[in-house]
């Protein structure tokens, strides 16, 4: 077995794909992703610090960081019995080929989360990818494999053909789809591009420098029995050929879909090597993971929660606009304004920008060595500035945490008993409402001066911070950073706020 589908070279196909590195080119790639997998890609092929340039790949994405993490305490990887607190910790347990992995298809997850391609159709084929990778995972996991996150991604890419038409040629995609009907759409792509859809997407990844094993687990298989050579790849390109039919069959939610399921696994279920039972078990846990995280498949879209997702969609792009104002405003008042001054710009677009529940400035008092809150906003926040001081000296938890590597710290879930001894006393006796929130420390030549905060209570029940959102904030910091330096002594920021 473990044969791969050749692209011929036919005119017709040499004119397909020059035309869709031309529309590539032009619009560019998935955003930012093929800088992003590069990265990556030449982490896991280094030879001597494998580890320590992966670990400086992830942590360079602090949206990435956050997922990797996330993924690495899942119950996934219980049986390791350790709490992962670190990437680096996260590659010695894991490897780096599994980090590598799991970083490749949280990256191409999250670029076409964001894509914003012209057609519903192209939206529609890049939810059915992150459906397939839900199944993929679940199916792995149950399959206990050594690299889950390899069949992930090979899943994902299994449906990179029909996503690169979608996106890049869709009067091309729309023809097809008049020509098919209800059929199948391979031969239609055969006639009118010179490749098939599976084929598109090997010579993309390939286009990409994607690994061999990769690429060569993106072949569509048949259900049967396993031969004499049945390989890794074959296993791979049996899971990710069952897992993208899989999406297509849940993508409504319907009983028809769930019949089709249960065929698939009995089909599917000698190659992969597990139950048929156990497999429609395990796809069962995806769909129930995709009703929660999709957003336009019928399958976790009725009508509530399609308004509310296209209302979140519109706070946040909204929101990133003002986040954009703001600095733009800070940037032109830099030269003139106070530290003091900057401080307030700096909260007022972070308050508004990310829509916080409460949002305050914390000033440093060297003199008295403590931190006190200076200004506030949103909820009960004029009663609780007075009350929002602490000592400087060194505590082990978040906030000191932040302020020692002058980092923007996340904080997901605030409420996690895990996380409970990282929350300082004063923290919980004035802003445990909080679900999640941010800590955007002010440090002037290695000291911290003060830092920024801001929450959300349970009105916002899953926040997560862009990567655009990270880089403005931190450019805000940068701003008012640079107002405090020119502006020594420290101590007059206080009397300015």
């Amino acid at each position: 077995m473990n044969q791969t589908a050749t692209i011929e070279r036919s005119p017709k196909a040499d004119a397909t794909l020059a035309l869709l590195w031309e529309r590539i080119r032009r619009r560019g790639d998935m955003p930012g992703f093929t800088k992003a997998i590069n990265a990556i890609l030449a982490s896991m092929r280094g030879e001597d610090e494998r580890d320590f340039s992966m670990t400086q790949t992830v942590l360079s994405d602090p949206v990435l960081t956050q997922k990797v993490l996330r993924l690495a305490n899942s119950g996934m990887y219980s049986a390791f019995g350790q709490r992962i607190n670190t990437v680096s910790k996260a590659i010695l347990v894991l490897g780096t080929e599994a980090i590598g992995h799991l970083a490749l298809g949280l990256k191409l997850i999250e670029e076409l989360s964001k894509s914003t391609p012209d057609s519903l159709q192209a939206h529609i084929e890049m939810e059915k990818a992150v459906l397939a990778g839900m199944v993929a995972h679940q199916v792995a996991a149950e399959a206990a494999t050594r690299d889950p996150e390899e069949a992930v991604v090979c899943s994902i890419l299994h449906s990179l053909g029909r996503m690169m038409v979608t996106f890049y040629l869709p009067e091309h995609w729309t023809l097809m789809q008049q020509a098919a009907g209800a059929g199948d759409i391979d031969p239609i792509a055969i006639a009118q591009l010179g490749l098939s859809l599976e084929q598109i997407g090997r010579a993309t990844a390939e286009h990409w420098g994607l690994p061999r094993n990769l690429i060569a687990g993106m072949r569509r298989v048949e259900p049967g029995l396993r031969g004499a050579d049945f390989g890794h790849d074959d296993w791979l390109a049996a899971l990710g050929t069952m897992a993208s039919q899989c999406a297509d069959s849940l993508w409504h939610g319907d009983e028809a879909g769930a019949e089709q399921v249960k065929l698939l696994a009995a089909g599917f279920a000698p190659l992969i090597g597990i139950e048929p039972d156990n497999i429609v078990g395990a796809i069962e846990k995806a769909k129930v993971e995709a009703a929660a995280d999709l957003s336009i498949a019928p399958l976790a879209n009725p009508p509530e929660k399609r308004a509310r997702a296209s209302a979140v969609t519109r706070l946040r792009e909204a929101g990133n606009k003002i986040l954009l104002n703001g600095v733009a405003d800070m940037r032109d008042a830099a030269a003139t304004a106070t530290p003091g001054q900057m401080v307030s710009m700096a909260i007022e677009t972070a308050y508004h920008g990310l829509s916080f529940t409460r949002a305050f400035g914390f000033l440093r008092d060297r003199r008295d060595g403590r931190y006190t809150a200076k200004i506030g906003l949103g909820d009960n926040a004029k009663t609780l500035v007075p009350k929002l001081s602490f000592d400087d000296a060194y505590e082990p938890n978040v906030f000191f945490a932040s302020l020692g590597s002058d980092r923007v710290i996340f904080i997901e879930n605030a409420r996690d008993p895990k996380f409970s001894s990282k929350l300082p006393g004063w923290w919980k006796g004035t802003l445990s409402e909080a679900r999640c929130f941010v800590i955007i420390p002010l440090c002037t030549r290695g000291e911290p001066v003060g830092f920024i905060y801001g929450d959300w209570d349970d009105r916002f029940p899953s926040v997560y911070l862009s990567q655009t959102e990270f880089s403005l904030l931190n450019e805000l910091r940068a701003l008012v950073v640079k107002s405090v330096e020119r502006r020594q002594p420290v101590e007059a920021v206080a009397s300015r706020a």
